[in-house]
């Protein structure tokens, strides 16, 4: 198989699932900077997640 072809068939499949990402759960966007907002369940899922995993 030649370097390029097998390159290309490699991007193709992704690496990570964003399913549970705190930018996940989108629950407006801001109409001038299209910033998204989480919803407040999401935001404190993420700190929650941050709290318990601290170094």
């Amino acid at each position: 198989m030649d370097e390029n072809q097998l390159k290309e068939s490699s991007m193709q499949t992704p690496i990570e699932k964003h399913d549970t990402a705190a930018w996940a759960g989108i629950k407006s966007t801001k109409p001038v900077s299209k910033v998204t907002v989480p919803s407040e369940i999401d935001v404190r899922n993420a700190k929650e997640w941050v709290d318990t995993n601290q170094k």
